[in-house]
């Protein structure tokens, strides 16, 4: 059995350092949105119109389920494995998949917006018209930018004068990086705009645990940090592998990792 709750609308992306929490849109294109819960931490989702939330039974006691005002508010009180939601509108029917799944962590997560068609064409209209908000930070704007050029459907895209993408100086995976975690960490693209640089990083998590993503852990001169995903999955899994978006002021990457050290061989000794 499935119990029914009447709801309304919700959007995803982390920015530490820079004072300024972005929300990142997720697009309802009919597969499964993943949503990662961390345990006794609520996290907001925003639904475009009001629907219906079919809870399985085997979450009785282990998530609560509130709605206001059209935001959705999801609080897992234990570790949850995979689970499917259903939300269904209440004005046509149709059904929206979430994979929900709640793990131990100290990060809050950040607040997710769905967007259906409809939405996703309003803010295609409004965003080639409105150029960015002058109050927006430069490394806000910019990771946003960097998310949706990985992410986001072109016609989706906002504009943003004055960026432009650039090559990459680091082409190889970056073992000081992440160095407490079992996680590969390799650049994949690279965006700058004025003074800031932001590169996006793949990260892939090489061990069977989960890992919680930290930006305090990592090991860099970075201006900001954020990530795609709040945790990778064990090794494997569908949320083994995430973005993280290393912000850089007055060079790119390059200059703010630390590089492990070239080993010497008996040649060099003198």
């Amino acid at each position: 059995m499935k119990r029914m709750s009447t709801l309304g609308p919700t959007v995803v992306l982390m920015l530490w350092g820079a004072a300024a929490q972005a929300v990142e849109l997720m697009h309802w294109e009919r597969l499964p949105l993943a949503i990662p819960l961390v345990i006794n931490q609520e996290r907001v989702v925003f639904v475009d119109e009001n629907v219906r939330v079919g809870v399985p039974s085997t979450l009785t006691g282990k998530l609560r389920v509130q709605s206001t005002g059209g935001t959705l508010y999801l609080r897992a009180s234990e570790a949850i494995a995979p689970t499917r939601l259903q939300l269904q509108s209440v004005a046509t029917g149709e059904i929206i998949l979430l994979d929900i799944a709640a793990t131990s962590g100290d990060q809050p997560l950040e607040p997710v917006r769905i967007l259906k068609n409809a939405q996703v064409q309003a803010i295609e209209a409004e965003s080639s018209t409105a150029p960015v908000p002058e109050r927006t930070p430069i490394p806000v704007a910019l990771t946003r930018y960097a998310a949706q050029s990985l992410y986001a459907p072109l016609r989706t895209m906002e504009s943003l004068p004055g960026v432009r993408r650039v090559p990459l100086k680091l082409h190889t995976e970056l073992p000081t990086l992440l160095p407490a975690e079992s996680v590969s960490s390799t650049p994949i693209a690279a965006w700058r705009l004025g003074d800031y640089w932001v590169t996006a990083v793949k990260l892939r998590n090489r061990g069977s645990g989960t890992v919680q993503l930290d930006p305090r852990q990592l090991q860099a001169k970075l201006f900001a940090a954020s990530f795609q995903h709040a945790f990778l999955g064990p090794v494997g899994s569908a949320e083994d592998t995430t973005i993280a978006y290393l912000v850089t002021r007055g060079a790119g990457l390059e200059q703010a990792v630390l590089l492990p050290p070239v080993a010497r061989g008996a040649d060099d000794e003198s």
